[in-house]
């Protein structure tokens, strides 16, 4: 996707050789036109699969999955990262690590918000060695829902995430394809 590419060209800032801050436009000050972009952009890719519902993970997922379900016209779920301190009932949970932070985190579903019978469209910000989105798959797998995709704005294509998640026969899409962020510039893949 051009326009994404562009903004992290012009507004992205690389910190060592795996991280790419992209604060202006997606993780802390959002986009409200690029987020419907790509809401678009998914939409049309995973039309006809059957999706009933988006999942994402807080917080950064939130906007572009919003949007992926307003183009598609069905509801967004959003995995929490804690606990609810009042909604334990029938809730999942399983243990994941952030390659950003390096801490575990516990990621929650309500088992109220989904069933066996929902097909499931993963959208994520980021996607490196794939440990975000296989938690959320073995939630979705808790409740015996379908995964028919996974949407990614952004995938270090340098690391394990996408290989991992095409092994396992997930229909993975990336908006855009990063092949290094080496001397502190974003290179893409063709």
């Amino acid at each position: 996707m051009n326009e994404l590419k562009e903004r992290i060209l012009n507004e992205g800032h690389v910190i060592g050789t795996d991280i790419l801050k992209v604060d202006h436009f997606l993780n802390h000050q959002v986009d409200p036109v690029l987020m419907a972009h790509i809401g678009d952009e998914f939409a049309k890719h995973f039309k006809g699969k059957g999706i009933t519902k988006v999942v994402t993970i807080e917080s950064s997922g939130i906007a572009p999955a919003l949007m992926t379900a307003t183009a598609l016209g069905v509801p967004m779920i959003i995995l929490k990262k804690q606990p609810s301190k009042v909604l334990n009932e029938r809730l999942y949970q399983t243990q994941v690590n952030s390659f950003t932070t390096g801490k575990n985190y516990d990621l929650c579903l309500s088992a109220d918000v989904i069933t066996s019978d929902d097909h499931v469209l993963i959208i994520d910000d980021f996607l490196a060695d794939g440990e975000a989105v296989t938690g959320a798959i073995r939630l979705l797998r808790m409740v015996h829902s379908t995964v028919a995709g996974i949407g990614i704005l952004i995938e270090k294509a340098f690391m394990p995430g996408h290989q991992k998640l095409k092994a396992q026969g997930y229909n993975v899409y990336s908006l855009v394809k990063i092949k290094s962020l080496e001397d502190g510039t974003v290179k893409f893949e063709d």
